[in-house]
């Protein structure tokens, strides 16, 4: 049993907690963690730090009233907003992205929605095609980067290679990627099921715990898949395998037929079943 005066003390606290409260509190957790992951592994998380310690250090001032300090420091606070939209431009997109596409527009609400409007869910995507130019540019090492589009189109990165626009054939992939071909220098982008774009630069991976011993097509398939919804594979030149990334997480060393699993996983297509 409490005593009188504690509870007294302690009834006025659980009175003013409301559930929309709990709920704001809940909110802030997920954004605070989101943030963190987008952030983990990169140097914007020392910023991140310090500016938090800035932050904390100006609270204590302002209570201990130390007026002058506190003026300096309250200048630099309102100017902070802009200085944060400038140094966080990469992971604010980021974020946006997410929010925009994998957090919230998941597998089953897709299914829910395209079923509701009796919508097409397949893509026909010729899985075919894909998987086998990539078996055949693993046996003779030559190295790859294929972008497969989902709702994030990557204009801006198509821009910087060649507009093709060309259906997608087995054929001409490995043609692209021959080592003596003018376009094999770059990613092929897959959009809509064409191939938009070839010899196009993406951006790399700023994460610090990117394995050294990779090189720089695995680098910019991982940036790329880190910053849209896109699905990346990569045949690595000096091994001859097969990799893809997703989310910015890499998945090495595939078999052409878990390639095309993954394949049909995410894309949903019955092109496979047409062809039979």
């Amino acid at each position: 049993m409490l005593s009188p005066g504690l509870y007294a003390f302690l009834m006025p606290l659980f009175i003013q907690i409301r559930l929309l409260d709990v709920i704001d509190i809940l909110l802030v957790a997920i954004i605070i963690y989101y943030l963190y992951k987008l952030i983990r592994g990169t140097g914007a998380l020392n910023i991140f730090l310090g500016i938090i310690s800035i932050y904390i250090f100006w609270w204590l001032v302002r209570i201990f009233e130390m007026e002058l300090l506190a003026e300096i420091l309250g200048q630099f606070i309102s100017v902070g907003v802009l200085a944060l939209i400038v140094v966080f431009q990469p992971e604010i997109r980021k974020f946006l992205l997410i929010l925009g596409t994998r957090s919230f527009l998941n597998t089953r609400s897709k299914w829910f929605f395209s079923r509701l409007w009796h919508f097409e869910s397949t893509s026909g995507l010729p899985i075919n095609d894909i998987v086998g130019a990539c078996e055949e540019m693993s046996g003779s090492r030559t190295g790859a980067l294929i972008v497969i589009t989902r709702e994030n189109k990557l204009d801006i990165f198509m821009e910087t290679g060649e507009i093709l626009d060309a259906r997608i054939s087995r054929q001409l992939l490995e043609s692209i990627f021959y080592k003596n071909s003018p376009l094999h220098d770059g990613a092929v982008i897959i959009s809509d099921n064409r191939i938009k774009a070839a010899r196009c630069v993406l951006p790399v991976s700023e994460s610090t715990h990117f394995p050294a011993y990779l090189g720089l097509r695995h680098r910019a398939a991982v940036g790329v898949s880190e910053q849209s919804d896109a699905l990346v594979i990569m045949v690595s030149e000096q091994t001859g395998r097969i990799s893809w990334a997703k989310d910015g997480k890499l998945r090495r060393n595939v078999k052409p037929v878990e390639l095309k699993e993954i394949l049909v996983k995410e894309f949903s297509v019955d092109y496979e079943k047409k062809k039979k």
